[in-house]
């Protein structure tokens, strides 16, 4: 099964797949998260959503609470949070695991992925992003403390836009 045609649910609980979210376009698929100290990425994942947007691009957050519990919300909460504090316009999915035994089918594929290090595997925190081009590849995978305005990053956008 491609990425795009993996199963999905929208944070407001309606079905959906990365090929309906992303038709298209080229996506940064991010595993978020309310109460962490990597939160305020999101400030830089909405710049990125509106820089970008237009031409072809969108991010798409998966709120997790496998990291210290720090996405404790509802669906709710999540989405009062995310608009109310940082303005995200960009589509959330259903709170889900992305490492373990329960680790959600997205990210059972996405993890296969390496990063500049040419590391796969666990996600290793909040804020893990995976760049996906229109063909709904993996084309690049930053860990958590790269911030969405990293210049590796940006670049690794334009290059999929």
């Amino acid at each position: 099964m491609s990425l795009s045609d993996i199963p999905l649910r929208t944070l407001d609980d309606a079905p959906t797949t990365l090929g309906d979210l992303a038709a298209g376009k080229a996506a940064l698929i991010v595993n978020v998260a309310s109460r962490c100290g990597l939160t305020p990425q999101y400030a830089g994942l909405v710049k990125l959503q509106q820089e970008y947007g237009p031409r072809g691009f969108t991010v798409i957050g998966m709120p997790c609470n496998q990291f210290a519990g720090q996405e404790p919300g509802t669906a709710e909460e999540i989405q009062h949070f995310c608009a109310a504090t940082y303005g995200v316009d960009f589509p959330l999915l259903a709170k889900a695991d992305v490492n373990g035994p329960g680790r959600h089918p997205l990210y059972a594929e996405l993890t296969r992925s390496t990063d500049a290090d040419g590391e796969a595997g666990d996600v290793q925190w909040n804020f893990e992003k995976f760049l996906v081009d229109r063909a709904g590849e993996v084309v690049g995978r930053f860990r958590p403390r790269t911030a969405p305005e990293d210049p590796a990053l940006v670049s690794a956008v334009e290059k999929v836009v």
